[in-house]
């Protein structure tokens, strides 16, 4: 994938470090995942290490839970409050990476999710990246639900006419 840039009369095609990075990590972590379930088989045996394997992506399972539920109570908090909840989406957006990466077999994607289910490690990402990113615009519009208004505001709605104010459209 190229990306160009055109600046002044030169153009410029070159492809970005991160997507090299992240089609690298792609081919890298399926053979990096063998290598590990290799060396650690031959540590423990075949049996105890897809036992690991397992057991990782139960407490993984169970911490996704726990932190997901979390995650969503504190949104859910942010949007009654009326403030943006950046930190909070960004968090969800973790919580939901270490789900795909739960969900694939093998050691490092397990290390990696369990790691990304650590809120001071989403913390610690969270401020080593927030310094990066440049918010252009931010609009916020909440409205919150009241049965009492909506019961006045019907009565305050109805328009009586008399029988000369008003006329069919289909003449």
């Amino acid at each position: 994938m190229r990306f160009c840039r055109v600046r002044g009369e030169q153009n410029s095609c070159e492809e970005p470090k991160l997507a090299r990075l992240i089609a690298l990590s792609f081919l890298a972590l399926p053979l990096l995942e063998i290598a590990v379930f290799i060396i650690v088989g031959r540590a423990i045996g075949l049996f105890p290490t897809l036992a690991l394997v397992i057991l990782a992506a139960l407490a993984g399972g169970l911490l996704l839970r726990q932190q997901g539920l979390s995650t969503l109570s504190r949104l859910r908090n942010n949007v009654n409050a009326g403030t943006i909840p950046g930190r909070t989406m960004f968090d969800a957006m973790l919580i939901g990476l270490a789900a795909i990466l739960l969900v694939l077999p093998g050691f490092l994607s397990d290390v990696m999710a369990l790691s990304l289910l650590i809120p001071p490690v989403r913390g610690w990402l969270f401020s080593a990246l927030a310094g990066r990113v440049r918010v252009v615009e931010t609009t916020t519009s909440y409205r919150r639900h009241d049965a009492s208004r909506d019961e006045q505001d019907d009565e305050t709605r109805a328009i009586e006419l008399k029988d000369d104010d008003w006329r069919d459209r289909r003449e």
